[in-house]
């Protein structure tokens, strides 16, 4: 090199092959090292999805600024942890090996190899002796353990936490426990656990377990072969990912029952200290702007179901009973009509709560047939249509 020439490919070269080789962003284990009483610093970036040949220019944008702010905590003590990884189980992975006409595995791979090369290129200090990528069984196994311990727990709202299954199931053997009305919608009327089927069984416990099986609506896009979540819709009803169209269908999911929780997260958010797991505390030092986002995402109402009897047009006798949630119980006087669902049993054909009079059916029926291609954006703000 040429006395005053600053050949940047050959020093960035160097530099670079000396990082990976002497693993210079590698993080200690902080036990029994020089690094055990160094204070700890965890530094996690979106993993990127390698579901295209390599990186676009959004993703150093972010990485760069992790990347500066690493090596500021390392040079003043830290002991950092900054890992990389690939999001590759999932959705645009599996819809590039399909237009690409090769199988995941070897595409995602590929991928992973390419992106790689490219971040370590750009001289970002990752610890690549921490690389993970979801789509590999070192990593998908514990996603599948972490699942089957929710299958295996149900909530216990006198305790405010998860209990294994199996001890709720001893309760209901040895009698300490009976069958809730819930259970009995389920189960059927006047039924006793010690009477009931393997198959009703399985029902009942649906009706605690944290993770479950629900019918509920979804977002399917016939092209993608999958359910979408509202974010991955478009405004005029499309996929994100190949603007396929996207229909509104129930569909049998597995659920979370995240909603059980919802009173001890708001209540946590107000604790001066709580358990950490592992026998000691924590404080739960959030800023309160952040702590009323958390109390308003989880939306507590207070609020009653009323009841309203549905008479039969022609002989005002009851035919069956609409329940409506309301926060101001005390307007109820003033109410002049009750608004359903699409999706509401009372009008739904072949459904043995169905109600709709003749005279109404064919309306009911296109309406349902359009709301049904309809994807709910904001319920707040979207103009309100019915019959």
């Amino acid at each position: 090199m040429k006395k005053g020439l600053y050949n940047f490919c050959e020093i960035e070269e160097r530099w670079r092959r000396h990082w990976l080789e002497q693993r210079t962003f590698r993080t200690d284990e902080p036990v029994a090292t020089e690094s055990s009483d160094k204070p700890k610093c965890y530094v996690l970036d979106m993993f990127p999805y390698p579901s295209g040949s390599g990186l676009h220019v959004g993703h150093p944008k972010g990485y760069i600024a992790t990347d500066i702010y690493s090596r500021y905590k390392k040079m003043r003590g830290f002991n950092v942890l900054h890992p990389m990884g690939f999001d590759s189980f999932g959705l645009p992975a599996e819809q590039y090996a399909i237009e690409h006409g090769v199988h995941p595995a070897v595409v995602t791979e590929q991928n992973i190899d390419t992106i790689r090369e490219q971040l370590q290129f750009l001289g970002l200090g990752y610890d690549w002796d921490r690389e993970i990528a979801t789509s590999r069984e070192d990593y998908y196994r514990w996603t599948q353990w972490m699942f089957k311990q929710f299958f295996e727990s149900w909530f216990d709202s006198s305790l405010q936490k998860g209990r294994p299954i199996s001890e709720l199931i001893a309760e209901l053997d040895n009698g300490t426990r009976q069958l809730s009305d819930a259970d009995r919608e389920v189960a059927g009327p006047n039924q006793m656990w010690g009477n009931l089927t393997n198959s009703q069984r399985s029902s009942v416990l649906n009706n605690y377990r944290i993770a479950y099986h629900k019918e509920v609506i979804v977002n399917w896009c016939p092209k993608l072969g999958t359910v979408l979540a509202n974010e991955e819709v478009t405004s005029d009803g499309k996929s994100e990912r190949g603007n396929f169209l996207v229909y509104q269908r129930p569909l049998r999911q597995w659920m979370m029952r995240i909603t059980a929780y919802s009173e001890r997260l708001l209540n946590d958010l107000d604790v001066a200290e709580l358990p950490d797991g592992k026998g000691g505390t924590f404080q739960l030092n959030w800023p309160e702007s952040i702590k009323l986002m958390q109390r308003n995402w989880i939306g507590r109402s207070q609020g009653s179901d009323v009841k309203f009897d549905v008479l039969y047009p022609e002989t005002n006798q009851i035919a069956n009973v609409l329940t409506v949630y309301t926060t101001r119980p005390d307007t109820l006087f003033g109410a002049t009509f009750m608004v359903v669902a699409p999706q509401h049993p009372i009008v739904t054909k072949g459904s043995s709560e169905y109600l709709v009079p003749p005279s109404y059916a064919n309306q009911v029926e296109t309406y349902i047939a359009k709301a049904k291609k309809e994807v709910p954006i904001n319920h707040d703000t979207k103009e309100k249509t019915g019959i």
